[in-house]
């Protein structure tokens, strides 16, 4: 199937009420190109490098998200133009968004992670910590930071029932802060393998890649 088909065909299968962020990660900008002409707007990528050079190339509309792991020396780097931070997983990092932010006379927002997976190789907040980062009066004085919602990575498992176990407690918390912080309305949950069981869970973004533009 093309790209274009791909995109439908996920489109398709998600409420009109989530968002696909189609991960261009290692993909080589034809095929960004083919996808955005297919209407696709978000795109995200785990490699500042790769994404300061895709935003420089590409057109100029579109949202581009940082989706991997984030390091503070690189924030300045994408702080100009960059749409949503979906791995944000400490007050030292948020405090290096909002000073870069502030440079660029922006508000960026930003995802908490949360760690919701057993694997030792996920980052993440456990959930204490990401309600205190919330609830923090020092946060709340970041002027360039803007805390939008909450993002998890489930374990990458064969085991749908520990997969739907570990996207339910993240939809469960994300649901018990939202009454004290309506600001939180992103739930970034589910990828390629898994977006069908997060979106049942209360997923209302997803980041799909091979489903898209095929394996790397």
């Amino acid at each position: 199937m093309s790209i274009i088909s791909n995109i439908k065909k996920i489109k398709n299968e998600i409420p009109e009420t989530a968002t696909l962020v189609a991960v261009s990660k290692t993909k080589p900008n034809d095929a960004i190109q083919e996808a955005y002409n297919a209407g696709q707007r978000i795109f995200g990528e785990n490699k500042v490098q790769e994404l300061v050079q895709k935003y420089e190339d590409l057109p100029k509309d579109i949202e581009w998200h940082l989706i991997g792991h984030l390091q503070t020396n690189k924030v300045k780097y994408i702080a100009p133009f960059v749409s949503l931070i979906h791995a944000v997983d400490s007050m030292k990092l948020l405090k290096e968004i909002n000073k870069q932010a502030l440079k660029n006379n922006r508000v960026i927002n930003c995802l908490l992670q949360v760690k919701i997976a057993e694997e030792e190789s996920k980052f993440g907040l456990n959930t204490t910590d990401a309600e205190a980062l919330i609830t923090s009066h020092k946060v709340k004085g970041l002027e360039g930071v803007n805390i939008v919602g909450l993002m998890g990575m489930a374990t990458n498992s064969s085991d749908e029932n520990q997969v739907t176990v570990e996207f339910e407690s993240l939809n469960t918390f994300f649901k018990q802060l939202i009454p004290h912080h309506p600001q939180l309305t992103t739930l970034s949950m589910g990828m390629s393998g898994d977006y069908k069981i997060a979106i049942e869970q209360g997923s209302n973004m997803i980041r799909v890649g091979s489903t898209i533009f095929g394996g790397r």
